[in-house]
Formats: structure tokens, C-alpha cells, sequence
């Protein structure tokens, strides 16, 4: 560590000290309250965070600087456009309907989605599994890698009820993996809450392809990070799908065509006795088949017992 960088790291320890706080390891949000309290400019507090990343590193620990927290106080025009985004992001949410088939499939999908947009790249989403979110209080935990779990918290949007909408569809379709049946349950409104505590979290996708009828593919298949780009788009520039019910085209009767009158056949006088005489001929022709099928079997079971004397014999 250069002399730069210890003075940086003394004034960080020193500070710690006087407010009763561990320097290592340390978390985001004592990191954001140093910065609050030595107010410089950003290219000091970018270089103050990236000495107390270093410290974290070389001691194999959780780079507490690189949350979205402090992220966001070293940038101010970032949390300004992440501000802008979720505002839309939460006005969106509250306008997508969370039943009705299919409309209600992919309005608790897309919640979600858009929820976890406003803290994550798109192949970020497209990745996570069911065991990578844990509640705490009103905020979402991801935990993405080592450094810690990234904090999900929208001012004016219940992130967790948001959650917990998809999790009541992930867990019936663990109990019952029928699509119709789950169908069937949005559409009249049924009470889903039961089925988010039985959700299993394992490590299959959280998020998973729709398609236009609302079946869910029935081995567990991840989105891409393209779809998740595309889904996130148009609902923020309102071009998303209603995502209505698809109704079956009634089926048309089919006119039965007339049956076709069939023609007496008459048969000529010696018909039957040609009959007679084709059999009769036949009877004797096939007479000694009989006989040459009971040689070629004899043959075969002399053959396999000859075949398994040289066995023996070995």
C-alpha cells in the first residue's frame, strides 16, 4: 500500500474507531456513512472507496465498495437516472393485473421482472435462480456473488408482495404442474397466498418463458438476457401485449357427402366351380409342406445339439 493509500486507510480506521465501528470487514452502508462525513469531491471518494475495496480484497472479504449503495453516492447522475427509472418502473407494476388467464401469468412475471430491473442488468435477471432472493423486512436480497447481497428497496412499491405474487405461482405449479389448472384458478380469482410458502427454492430459474396461451415450458428453461431487455422496453414505452385470453376457433361441421349406391355384381355360371377347383388344386400342391417343414427342424435341433457338444467339448 503506497502512501496514498495508508493515509486513506487511516483516515477510513480512524474514523471507525471514533464511532465504534469495524474497519474489516466492513459494509456498504458504513462506507456510505464515511463518505457522508467527509464530504470531497468525487474523484477523492472514488479513489477513498477503491483503498477500502483493495484493503477487503488483499484479506480475502466482500468488497463492500462495490454495492449499488455506494455506487450510487459516487455517481450523482446515476442515481438520478435510477430514480427516473424506477419511478416508471413502479407505475408500471401497479398498472399490471395480477389475475385473469393469461394476463395474470404474465402480469405477476413482468412485475417482478420490472422490480428487479431497477437494480440489475438484464443477463443479471435472466440468470437468477429461485435460491438467490431472501426477504428482509421490505427489501429484497439478491445474492449474485461474494461481495454481498444486492438490496432491492422501491419507495412507493411493495417489493416483496411483488415477489411473493410469483412466488405463489412457482409454488402451485411445484404442487400441481398443470398450466390449466393454474389457468383455471387466475382466471376466477382464486386465493394463491397458501402457495408462496410452498415454493421450493432450489436452483432452478425464478423466471422462466411464457407463451401466448400461458403454458410455462415443463422442464424449467432460463430466459435470455435479450427477452428480459425486450419484456423490460415495452412495458416503459407502452407497447407491452394485453395478453389476452386466446379463445379456440369453434369447430365447423362438416357437410356428410350422399353414400354412393353400390352395383349388383352378377357372377357368371361356372364362378363357384372355378372356386372349387382353384382350392382343390391348391390342397394338393401344399400337400408335403408339411412334411419338409418337420425336416428343416430336425435339422435345427441336430445342428444345435452338434454346436453344443463343441461347447462342451471346449
Amino acid at each position: 500500500m503506497d502512501r496514498a493509500s495508508q493515509h486513506v486507510w487511516g483516515l477510513f480506521t480512524d474514523w471507525c474507531t471514533a464511532v465504534d465501528l469495524a474497519p474489516l470487514p466492513t459494509d456498504p452502508v458504513t462506507v456510505a456513512m464515511f463518505l457522508g462525513e467527509h464530504p470531497t469531491a468525487p474523484g477523492t471518494q472514488r479513489r477513498r472507496v477503491g483503498v477500502i475495496n483493495a484493503a477487503h480484497r488483499r484479506a480475502g472479504l466482500p468488497q463492500p465498495g462495490r454495492s449499488e449503495l455506494v455506487r450510487d453516492l459516487l455517481d450523482a447522475g446515476r442515481t438520478a437516472r435510477r430514480e427516473r427509472a424506477a419511478a416508471a418502473i413502479a407505475n408500471r407494476i401497479a398498472q399490471l393485473p395480477l389475475t385473469g388467464s393469461p394476463a395474470g401469468l404474465f402480469g405477476r412475471r413482468d412485475a417482478l421482472l420490472l422490480a428487479l430491473a431497477a437494480t440489475l442488468r438484464f443477463e443479471q435477471i435472466a440468470r437468477l435462480r429461485r435460491n438467490q432472493i431472501s426477504v428482509h423486512t421490505d427489501t429484497l436480497l439478491i445474492h449474485l456473488d461474494e461481495d454481498g447481497p444486492r438490496r432491492l428497496h422501491l419507495p412507493t412499491t411493495d417489493v416483496v408482495a411483488v415477489y411473493h405474487r410469483w412466488l405463489e405461482v412457482l409454488g402451485f405449479l411445484d404442487r400441481y404442474p398443470s398450466t390449466s389448472l393454474l389457468a383455471q384458478s387466475l382466471g376466477r380469482g382464486a386465493d394463491l397466498t397458501a402457495h408462496a410458502a410452498t415454493a421450493r427454492r432450489d436452483d432452478r430459474p425464478l423466471l422462466t418463458p411464457i407463451d401466448r396461451w400461458g403454458h410455462t415450458p415443463y422442464v424449467a428453461t432460463t430466459l435470455t438476457g435479450q427477452s428480459v431487455g425486450t419484456v423490460v422496453r415495452a412495458h416503459l414505452t407502452g407497447h407491452a401485449p394485453t395478453h389476452d385470453r386466446v379463445r379456440r376457433r369453434p369447430v365447423t361441421a362438416r357437410e356428410t357427402p350422399a353414400p354412393t349406391e353400390a352395383q349388383d355384381i352378377i357372377l357368371d355360371g361356372d364362378y363357384y366351380e372355378r372356386g372349387i377347383r382353384a382350392r382343390a388344386n391348391a390342397h394338393t400342391a401344399m400337400s408335403g409342406v408339411t412334411d419338409i417343414l418337420g425336416d428343416i427342424e430336425d435339422r435345427a435341433d441336430q445342428l444345435l445339439a452338434d454346436l453344443l457338444s463343441v461347447l462342451e467339448s471346449d
